[in-house]
């Protein structure tokens, strides 16, 4: 497995961290979900004992069970691992809060401490507050009490915002989504190199776009297929982010057991280093995200935060139908998933328009326009 320093801290860090908001999930039939704690366990533990040594979680990952299901499968592990988890703005209604709320994620996680401990998805909405009420000193409090270690933050959206964020505060790392299609998007190049600059720790989510990357298109796949160096769509978009020097470690939310092997074996590939792709391949994945945006889909990455509904329209199933209709040009699948939406009232028009899940979207979608969208596309292809 290759490793990387964690910017200036000191230690190295697997260059594949899991993800733990994607853990599998079984089903109760009626649109509950819970996590599935037996194949959970068995897939952190294998990823433990099999290279990865970073392990990320939040607060409200799986409605809190994530954070109780990674302490479960560090059990004998945990002096061999980084364990790094997040608090949102949302639950820290008042600073005496962020102490009941770390130390009830500490007895999850069955930990005296953590490794870093992030300010859970700033965004320019919530920054200014963030500042207000002195949250990054608190933080600080908890570090000299030796009950965190490190403090970092996670952020989505555009450059500006980020640049006042890092320079706010002596952070020890930062958090960032990008990817072959949110390079100017989000935190863009300039944050990366800002970040390097800074000498912090660097980590990236959402590598694969909430797994969109993995399969794509024809018209993507036939970009690829131009490319000298034959490789998968997933082992393209991984390298697109080893290639940058600043970057700490790669996040990656894996469900199975066979996506957790086969992100092993391409991390330890003795290629995937910093500055591995060459010029000509830079600008085929330049090609691959124009290709991309000439399909008109919905940028949802499947993170759930617009969730629960209050009126339980199955927003991210949705667009996640809508997008492999698009994509693929193939109605037949999706309209059919989109019937069993319908009859579970959980489809587009059971939306009120209250916006709630607006204001909680980190990738900003309009999303009571984008439902409409999607009801107009895949209602009645069944019926």
């Amino acid at each position: 497995m290759q490793q990387r320093m964690y910017g200036s801290l000191g230690y190295p860090v697997s260059l594949l961290g899991m993800g733990c908001m994607r853990l599998p999930r079984v089903f109760d039939g009626k649109g509950g979900a819970s996590v599935d704690v037996e194949q959970a366990v068995e897939l952190i533990r294998y990823a433990a004992q099999n290279g990865v040594n970073y392990f990320d979680t939040a607060f409200t990952y799986h409605g809190g069970q994530s954070e109780q299901v990674l302490g479960e499968a560090l059990v004998g592990l945990r002096e061999n691992v980084r364990v790094v988890t997040k608090q949102p703005i949302a639950v820290m209604k008042t600073n005496s809060d962020i102490r009941r709320n770390l130390e009830s994620t500490l007895k999850k996680l069955r930990t005296d401490y953590l490794d870093v401990y992030l300010v859970h998805n700033i965004m320019a909405s919530s920054w200014q507050q963030i500042k207000d009420r002195r949250i990054y000193d608190e933080f600080v409090k908890l570090k000299e009490e030796g009950l965190i270690r490190s403090i970092g933050f996670s952020y989505h959206g555009a450059f500006p915002t980020f640049e006042n964020v890092i320079n706010e505060y002596p952070w020890d790392m930062c958090q960032v989504q990008q990817n072959i299609m949110d390079v100017d998007k989000e935190t863009t190049d300039a944050a990366i190199r800002l970040a390097g600059e800074k000498k912090m720790a660097l980590v990236i989510m959402e590598p694969l776009r909430g797994g969109g990357l993995v399969n794509p298109p024809p018209a993507v796949q036939a970009v690829y297929d131009e490319a000298q160096t034959k490789r998968t769509a997933l082992e393209w978009a991984f390298r697109h982010l080893v290639d940058y020097p600043q970057v700490s470690c790669i996040l990656s939310g894996m469900t199975t057991l066979e996506q957790l092997k086969q992100n092993i074996a391409l991390f330890s590939k003795e290629d995937m280093l910093a500055n591995n792709l060459n010029p000509s391949e830079r600008e085929m994945i330049k090609k691959v995200k124009a290709t991309y945006e000439q399909i008109n889909s919905i940028p949802c990455t499947g993170c759930e935060y617009c969730l629960p509904c209050p009126n339980g329209v199955a927003i991210p199933d949705i667009f996640k139908r809508y997008n492999e209709s698009v994509m693929f040009d193939y109605f037949d699948q999706p309209g059919r998933a989109y019937m069993l939406i319908k009859r579970g009232n959980a489809d587009a028009t059971q939306c009120v328009e209250c916006g709630a899940c607006e204001k909680q979207c980190p990738q900003r979608i309009a999303i009571m326009e984008q439902l409409k969208k999607a009801h107009e596309k895949l209602d009645g292809w069944l019926e």
